[in-house]
């Protein structure tokens, strides 16, 4: 009861000091709706696509890339994870890839599909053509990508398949790319992990798209340490692999603490952010969220959707610079 009190007065406050410090003339945009749009290309993985666009969106904001985790689906997700409160916070559109049970009988997108995450093929080529209609719908000219655990598998796809279309990647509770591939199996990698160096694991990004020399998307990763789907090995592995793709190494940088749980910085040779870390201590398998009406509070609890008092998104969306 104290900790709800404190949490709700929090928030009111938070909320008066953000509106007094708004600046003159600058306004939040105003609520759209999710819609679903078709013929957004030739679709090679039977996928459907929804999007969100605050009214009045100036053109030339930035897409987001939002795919749901298997037993979920586009449009609730997208209430759910806070993309679209986000959306209308900061001033982006946001693209929700959907699965059907046509193609996987949990919705769940297929990361371990060999036709399915290769550049040009399958389930990867239909998120890409979405990505490119809302660009250029909306005049924009960068696009972030992020999931929850199988959809953090098609993060991982994306930003390898297609780095030169993402600026970044979110995954929350998700696996590096190739990983069923390397572990022989998606159940080994997620229960277990697949075991390769980091070389390995950068081998197989570079593979994705051969010749591409850079620049290679960011990685943000959320992980809860209770996670019994997708092993915590999973959060480990991805930096690995991302790490090598930005040719740097495997130690973090600055660890400090976000919302009382371990964050970990990796930077590049240049000082830039290669791939961060937040370890969710205690959490299961889902993607945090910290409801409520703060300016660092987004999301709605559910299934999967976990109120640990960090809202995911807003940590992505201010590490990117969506609030800019």
């Amino acid at each position: 009861m104290y900790k709800t009190i404190r949490r709700t007065l929090s928030a009111l406050v938070a909320a008066v000091l953000a509106a007094l410090l708004l600046p003159a003339g600058t306004a939040q945009a105003a609520a759209g709706t999710i819609e679903e749009v078709t013929g957004f290309g030739s679709n090679p993985g039977a996928l459907r696509m929804y999007r969100y666009v605050p009214e009045g969106l100036p053109a030339g904001r930035p897409v987001v890339v939002a795919l749901h985790g298997c037993t979920q689906n586009a449009t609730a997700y997208g209430k759910q994870s806070g993309w679209t409160e986000l959306a209308d916070r900061w001033g982006f559109s946001v693209v929700f890839p959907g699965q059907t049970s046509a193609n996987n009988l949990s919705s769940c997108f297929n990361w371990f599909q060999a036709g399915d995450i290769e550049r040009g093929k399958g389930e990867a080529a239909s998120i890409q053509q979405m990505t490119a209609r809302q660009l250029a719908d909306a005049g924009g000219s960068k696009a972030y990508v992020t999931g929850l655990s199988a959809g953090g598998g098609m993060t991982a796809v994306m930003m390898a398949a297609y780095p030169e279309t993402y600026t970044a990647g979110g995954v929350a509770a998700g696996l590096p790319y190739g990983c069923a591939q390397a572990a022989g199996s998606p159940y080994v990698c997620m229960y277990v992990g697949a075991t390769q160096t980091p070389a390995q694991w950068g081998d197989r990004v570079r593979a994705a798209r051969p010749g591409y020399t850079g620049p290679w998307p960011r990685l943000t990763v959320f992980q809860g340490t209770s996670d019994t789907t997708v092993k915590p090995a999973n959060m480990a592995d991805l930096v690995e692999q991302w790490t090598n793709v930005h040719g740097t190494d495997q130690a973090a940088d600055t660890k400090d603490t976000v919302g009382g749980y371990p964050h970990a910085v990796y930077r590049d040779a240049a000082g830039a952010v290669a791939a961060e870390t937040y370890e969710i201590t205690g959490m299961g398998h889902g993607q945090p969220l910290d409801p409520g009406t703060g300016p660092a509070q987004c999301g709605t609890a559910g299934a999967y959707m976990l109120d640990v008092n960090l809202c995911a998104a807003y940590e992505m969306g201010k590490g990117w610079g969506l609030n800019g």
